[in-house]
């Protein structure tokens, strides 16, 4: 997308002074009709992915910086005996906002510049709400990644957080050189007005995490109980799960910047472009609203509300928070450790319902909730997907469906992608049809 997103729960990251000092926006019904003129219309994203040609050391790389040492993702040896034949790229790298792909749309089209022309609900408040993703072909090491990003949905919905507000769903679909479809991935920006989504406060009373020896002790013996039930190269069969089934759980935290700083090795800076020194002036002078100058008149950036506590209370939280993005990664990690090498994780949706602040600990967990013969007879299950802080919080829930080998139906068959695999302009096609 051009319009840049940052990857946060909550995008109202400038100091009070100065976001009092910008006019709030407000969502009408021409806005609205405007952002759906622009649905299916090809975005160009012409900044350069974080991994051109990733190898298995990108592959590792992203992997590690979520938590997962799956040698299927790196280990050259270990992967050529899998029914892979080698590494594949562990799926969060298999789109990802700014990892790969580069983009086929370099500009926008004559007869098409008036509608795509600045934002329709300009000074409207925009925070990430939730992603859903899908995987249809393994990524190789080595193979060139193109992508195209278009608006593919627009809901008009009412918000406890700030009353009306819009659900503007941008998606990206990833093919390699080798015209193999391979990923689609879509994320909901949910649109409200700035004054009434300030007005809330909810969450400035919430209290920082502190621990107790013991609670550590269980937090560590909990990530020591990860390794032991990893399936990996041994098969979970379709025909040994069942509906009720429980996966993990899997533990992530307490959450450190140090975390965030390691998940910013692997994933980059994200999609406003992040950068030092001269390169930061270079991105100042293309997005000057994305930065603030702090109190020793120095311009930074604002995503440094992932980092900077006293930032993060400026913009009205306790103290500094994750990405969303972290947390899908974490629900991807759940769901490829339970299901094995053999397996095939299709589709996950997940929601970003609180923030996960520095000290929380997020528990995973998921349950079978559907056994069944998908599209074309492949045997899958859908899990239903949570993860819960310290508090007893639900903070992300979401979906998931893999498939999974079988006895009697043989090996997993890779799901077709939307639109066959003609062109990446079929498959957006097809998924504006979906969330029609």
């Amino acid at each position: 997308m051009t319009r840049p997103i940052d990857q946060t729960v909550d995008q109202t990251t400038a100091p009070p002074a100065d976001r009092e000092r910008r006019p709030g926006g407000t969502i009408t019904d021409e806005g609205i009709a405007r952002l759906r003129a622009r649905i299916g219309i090809p975005e160009p994203h012409t900044a350069p992915p974080q991994y051109r040609r990733p190898n298995v050391d990108a592959f590792r790389n992203v992997a590690r910086c979520y938590g997962d040492d799956n040698p299927l993702w790196c280990d050259e040896d270990y992967a050529t005996a899998s029914v892979w034949g080698g590494p594949i790229a562990p799926p969060p790298l298999v789109g990802g906002d700014t990892l790969v792909g580069e983009d086929e749309v370099t500009s926008i089209p004559d007869d098409l510049r008036a509608v795509m022309k600045g934002d329709p609900l300009r000074g409207v408040h925009a925070f990430y709400s939730a992603a859903s993703r899908e995987w249809w072909a393994p990524l190789r090491p080595g193979l060139r990644v193109f992508r195209r990003n278009a608006l593919v949905g627009v809901h008009d919905k009412a918000s406890e957080f700030a009353g009306r507000a819009v659900h503007e769903w941008g998606g990206q679909v990833f093919m390699d050189e080798n015209g193999t479809p391979l990923s689609g991935q879509y994320r909901d920006m949910v649109r409200t007005e700035r004054r009434k989504a300030r007005e809330r406060g909810k969450y400035a009373k919430i209290e920082p995490a502190r621990y107790t020896d013991e609670e550590i002790a269980e937090i560590e013996a909990a990530y020591d109980a990860e390794v032991a039930a990893r399936r990996g190269a041994e098969p979970r069969y379709w025909e040994d799960v069942r509906v009720g089934d429980e996966v993990g759980p899997m533990v992530k935290g307490p959450l450190r910047v140090t975390d965030m700083v390691c998940w910013h090795v692997g994933m980059g800076m994200g999609l406003y472009g992040v950068a030092p020194l001269r390169l930061a002036l270079t991105n100042r002078r293309r997005i000057p609203s994305f930065y603030y100058r702090d109190d020793l008149n120095i311009p930074d950036v604002q995503q440094r509300v992932h980092w900077d506590p006293e930032l993060a209370r400026r913009a009205g939280n306790p103290t500094t928070y994750d990405y969303g993005r972290m947390r899908e990664t974490w629900l991807i990690h759940l769901c490829t450790d339970w299901m094995g090498d053999d397996a095939w994780l299709w589709k996950l949706s997940c929601q970003f319902r609180k923030f996960n602040y520095v000290g929380d600990t997020q528990w995973l967990r998921a349950t079978v909730v559907k056994h069944y013969l998908a599209d074309g007879g492949r045997p899958a299950v859908d899990l239903e997907l949570s993860a819960t802080n310290q508090r007893g919080e639900l903070t992300t829930p979401g979906t998931a469906t893999i498939l999974l080998p079988s006895r009697e139906h043989g090996a997993v068959r890779l799901p077709d992608p939307p639109g066959g695999t003609g062109s990446l302009q079929n498959t957006l096609d097809a998924i504006v049809e979906q969330f029609r």
